[in-house]
């Protein structure tokens, strides 16, 4: 019995691992579940899974939960970063699952890690913002730290029992998200319930959008710099619509490896559960010949500039990935509340970025004020902006 911290267990991450847990009741348990204010779903959780310890974001949201319990119900109920940080490293927890939207999931995580917990890492602002500290840090404690992004998941399947030093690169697939095919031309009008209908996956507003722009992928290039100790020129990215293969690792013998699978989160989440072991998850296979033919392209960064961007901060390093994420989400959370136009989201990150004063090396302080100023320089920029009308 693997017993589980999840952090962030209201979002599309966060339920999809509880459907898990409920497939496979013999195998994990619940100790600690966190959210930020749905406090209605979690007060739901509660009742299913019986967390010992929950954390939600602030003394208001912990009131509205308490208030949707039983007077009887014991489970301890904290808020904010203190809460956070102790269902992170809540005793007797094995594995710490990082499914918190944003650069909120950073502090979490790194409790975790100094309480020696295994970690499942679906946030990938963790990575982007400090994946030098991360790494280390996981190094120092000799824990495992195992993706859940599928993409992730996919590379650490297709590594597995080869040579590090017969890597040559990796493949990234993207689906494109829902403009692909759309003409830049009309890439002004587009509204918020446009990018949130996403054509292959279910996920949350803010990674949807992402998916919309390639930031995602972007995203995860960074990400993967520090999960798989590559350097950029070893990370490619590769536009594959039907989203059937969830990425690929090209060896020195010209062999690619590809894993594929349909598009649902469920069979990256319980590989990182179970690893080394696969679970029977009964998913439905991909129907190749209904499917017909898996295509390929190469990514037009003249009409989704959010992915230049992110090789750019992969290659400048130091504290420009955290700017670039801080800022994106600024732009990201402007666009989807009809302040800014789709086609201010890059711009807004890309003025953010040639404004910061590049810092390499940084601490965790370090980091986070740069996140802190980057927030604010994006705010400027999108209080500038002619909004989205």
């Amino acid at each position: 019995m693997k017993s589980l911290a999840l952090l962030g267990s209201t979002g599309s991450i966060g339920t999809s691992t509880l459907n898990i847990v409920g497939q496979f009741p013999d195998r994990f348990n619940i100790k600690t579940l966190t959210a930020k204010h749905n406090v209605k779903l979690l007060a739901e959780q509660i009742h299913l899974f019986q967390p010992e310890m929950v954390a939600v974001f602030d003394e208001q949201s912990a009131k509205g939960l308490r208030s949707l319990l039983p007077k009887s119900h014991k489970v301890t109920i904290m808020h904010g970063t203190e809460g956070y940080a102790a269902a992170a490293a809540w005793p007797d927890v094995d594995t710490t699952i990082g499914a918190m939207v944003g650069a909120a999931g950073l502090e979490p995580v790194l409790e975790a890690i100094a309480a020696g917990k295994q970690i499942a890492l679906a946030n990938k602002e963790t990575l982007v913002m400090a994946g030098a500290l991360v790494t280390t840090a996981v190094k120092d404690k000799g824990i495992a730290l195992l993706p859940i992004d599928s993409e992730h998941s996919a590379i650490f399947q297709c590594l597995q029992g080869h040579r590090d030093g017969d890597l040559e690169k990796i493949l990234l697939t993207a689906s494109g998200g829902p403009f692909l095919n759309l003409p830049s031309s009309a890439f002004d009008g587009i509204t918020p319930d446009q990018a949130l209908k996403h054509p292959n996956w279910e996920m949350g507003a803010k990674i949807t959008i992402d998916s919309a722009t390639l930031m995602n992928k972007g995203l995860e290039v960074i990400e993967a710099k520090w999960l798989f100790d590559l350097n950029v020129e070893q990370i490619e990215v590769i536009v594959h619509p039907q989203s059937i293969i969830h990425s690929m690792v090209a060896y020195c013998d010209g062999s690619i490896l590809a894993q594929m699978g349909v598009p649902d989160m469920r069979q990256a989440i319980t590989y990182a559960l179970s690893y080394p072991e696969r679970l029977p998850l009964k998913q439905p296979l991909p129907d190749l010949s209904a499917i017909g033919r898996l295509t390929f392209q190469d990514p037009d960064l003249s009409r989704f500039p959010c992915l230049g961007l992110a090789f750019d901060a992969c290659r400048e390093g130091g504290t420009m990935p955290a700017v670039l994420n801080a800022a994106n989400e600024v732009a990201v959370e402007a666009f989807l509340s009809n302040k800014i136009r789709f086609t201010s989201i890059p711009k807004v990150i890309d003025a953010t970025m040639n404004m910061h004063n590049l810092i390499q090396n940084p601490d965790l302080e370090t980091i986070l004020c740069a996140d802190a100023w980057a927030r604010q320089a994006a705010g400027s920029l999108v209080e500038a902006q002619d909004g989205a009308g």
